[in-house]
């Protein structure tokens, strides 16, 4: 069975996913070699999408100075606020590790957008790398207090333009998010991680889930253990004969496996029709990740932890991978993310948001979603729950029939309760 054969049936199935694209369009032929030639049409391809712009500064006609840049403290937790000139305000909620991060914050990004035009946003989030050598720090130590800037600033971008954030990137094109349970629970034993995603799932109107397989456990601290033996191989088959084929199954190795594994693995995951398998192995071994794309039909999704426009660059234009995955924290916010889902969408590929940060990062996930032109069925959902008072009255952020309504209000479409943001301490 050919790439597009299996991606085509391995999607066919559930009711829920026909008002969406399949993933045909991130067919390709295996083991894939260009000429020098194509390669240099494909590369220029894909610089041309990087350089488009993103952020609709037209929107605005006026310069807009950012003033202050505030990074606020309330038990462990943190708010981002930003003011201008003109009075105009946006918040984001930080990350889990903005705190962690705060000296990056105040003293390596901070200064950087003081007395800035917000309008220029597109050029800033790149500058920034240049400002006090940041490109140094990489990855999410400095991804992470960028998008707590970018995520205030469109906040505020929004509200003076009365539009909502998915409008400043690119415009909304999903109103309606489609969404999967990521299930962790990979150091638990096989009956009881069975038993717990069971559980899970059932707490929500979905038709789709993910696993982990592999053992690649942040907890451990056994340097010699490699988890249970068979247990993942085991556990891909009953989760398809529990749900049945009208349900959508995903796996994710976070870079578990090493090439040869991978591929067993994933040859599991295509008998027991999986719709991709994500993270195969270590995200930054790109050869390696071609290597598992090229023998394998199931769609292979990488790219959560990915710290560079070339390294998603390299992997599209080899046809190293299927379906990108930029994380919107880690790799710097909404614009930079929504650049390598426009590269994705030059060479014919699907973008596949991964969602972290607590706090409010499932309301920002749904709203770079909906500006997507290129999403994948089914995005990541790890719940509701947060330590912030906010309202949101443009949906109800439930999922209802496997889809989740993105907010539409004016910049990140919440209004996190004035009483609880004026309990912060500024930093």
């Amino acid at each position: 069975m050919n790439r597009r054969e299996f991606i085509a049936k391995s999607l066919a199935g559930g009711a829920a996913l026909a008002a969406f694209p399949l993933l045909p369009s991130c067919a390709k032929t295996n083991s894939s070699v260009f000429s020098d030639d194509q390669l240099e049409e494909r590369y220029a391809k894909l610089d041309e999408a990087l350089a488009r712009p993103v952020f609709r500064k037209e929107l605005f006609s006026s310069p807009v100075i950012i003033e202050s840049l505030e990074l606020l403290e309330l038990d462990g937790r943190y708010l981002c606020r930003v003011r201008s000139t003109d009075g105009a305000e946006g918040i984001s909620v930080g990350h889990y590790s903005t705190g962690m991060l705060a000296p990056v914050f105040l003293g390596q990004v901070r200064g950087f957008f003081i007395g800035q035009d917000a309008r220029e946003l597109d050029a800033l989030v790149e500058w920034v790398m240049m400002y006090r050598l940041n490109f140094r720090l990489g990855g999410l130590a400095i991804g992470v207090p960028l998008a707590d800037i970018e995520f205030a600033i469109l906040d505020m971008m929004g509200k003076i333009a009365g539009r909502p954030a998915a409008e400043l990137i690119g415009g909304i094109r999903n109103p309606e998010v489609g969404l999967y349970v990521a299930t962790e629970l990979r150091e638990l034993p096989l009956e009881e991680h069975f038993r717990r995603i069971k559980e899970e799932v059932a707490e929500y109107d979905v038709r789709a889930l993910k696993i982990k397989v592999g053992f690649m456990w942040e907890g451990n601290r056994d340097i010699h253990y490699k988890g249970i033996p068979g247990k993942s191989e085991k556990l891909i088959g009953m989760v398809r004969e529990h749900y049945g084929d009208d349900w959508t199954l995903y796996a994710d190795a976070n870079g578990y496996y090493g090439v040869e594994d991978a591929i067993r693995i994933g040859r599991i995951l295509e008998e027991y029709r999986y719709g991709y398998f994500e993270e195969p192995v270590m995200f930054n071994r790109f050869e390696d990740i071609k290597r598992v794309t090229d023998a394998l039909s199931i769609p292979i999704a990488n790219g959560e932890q990915d710290q560079d426009f070339y390294n998603y660059r390299w992997l599209l234009a080899n046809e190293g991978l299927d379906i990108v995955e930029p994380d919107t924290y880690y790799f710097g916010g909404f614009i930079r993310s929504m650049r390598v889902a426009l590269m994705a969408e030059a060479m014919g590929k699907k973008c596949l948001t991964h969602m972290s940060g607590g706090g409010l990062g499932y309301v920002y996930n749904s709203l770079f979603v909906s500006a997507l032109p290129n999403p994948v069925p089914h995005h990541e959902f790890k719940g509701t729950g947060t330590h912030v008072p906010f309202e949101c009255p443009t949906s109800p952020l439930t999922i209802v029939g496997g889809v989740m309504k993105a907010p539409t209000g004016a910049g990140m479409g919440v209004v996190i309760d004035p009483g609880f943001v004026a309990k912060h301490k500024v930093l």
